[in-house]
């Protein structure tokens, strides 16, 4: 319903921040990520947004890059997994870091957020990977400049970026134009910095 929302930030408190938009405060909850990211009370402030819908509430998320908002709605898919734990999650890892442990099977990593314990972390992991390999068609990437192989560090940025939600096409695509010789997360990092920038 909402994609984003721009405004004056008028206050913030532990988990969320109160933008203004047309007279109307919107209490947009966050996670310390973001909020690390906020500006100064009274300035302008842009997040991306997702409307939770509950019965006896309407809950509005508020997230600093794109990238944060597709991670935590690819986390909140999971069974088990609420907003409250997938803020958690946010809080305590950057999406990169949640793409690398879920396309590596690394469920110890996710288990340093609050509220996430061993087999919630190996659910968490699990059906996401399994997601990741039911959108791939094959071991390889084609990409204009060439095939990336899932076995690379490329593949398994492509892999990581399909994670957060990105299509295999569009990840491999912005991966190709960096260094495949690059540390994963570098090449997870400068692919989401790319994708902000539309350079798709």
């Amino acid at each position: 319903m909402f994609y984003s929302i721009k405004g004056n930030l008028i206050h913030t408190e532990p988990g969320f921040a109160v933008v203004e938009c047309g007279g109307v405060g919107f209490k947009c909850l966050t996670t310390l990520s973001t909020q690390r990211a906020l500006p100064k009370i009274g300035e302008q402030v842009t997040l991306y947004t997702h409307l939770n819908v509950r019965e006896d509430a309407l809950d509005l998320f508020g997230f600093a890059t794109m990238s944060e908002l597709n991670c935590f709605k690819m986390l909140t898919g999971v069974s088990g997994v609420g907003p409250k734990v997938g803020l958690a999650i946010l809080s305590e890892l950057a999406p990169e870091q949640v793409a690398m442990a879920v396309a590596t099977g690394d469920s110890k990593t996710l288990t340093r957020a609050s509220g996430v314990g061993a087999k919630l972390a190996q659910r968490i992991t699990l059906e996401l990977k399994d997601k990741v390999k039911g959108m791939q068609t094959s071991g390889e990437a084609f990409t204009p400049t060439g095939i990336i192989s899932a076995a690379s560090n490329a593949g398994a940025a492509v892999n990581a970026l399909t994670v957060l939600g990105y299509s295999p096409s569009d990840a491999a695509a912005v991966v190709a134009r960096f260094d495949s010789s690059l540390p994963v997360e570098e090449l997870i990092r400068q692919s989401l910095k790319a994708m902000a920038n539309g350079l798709k």
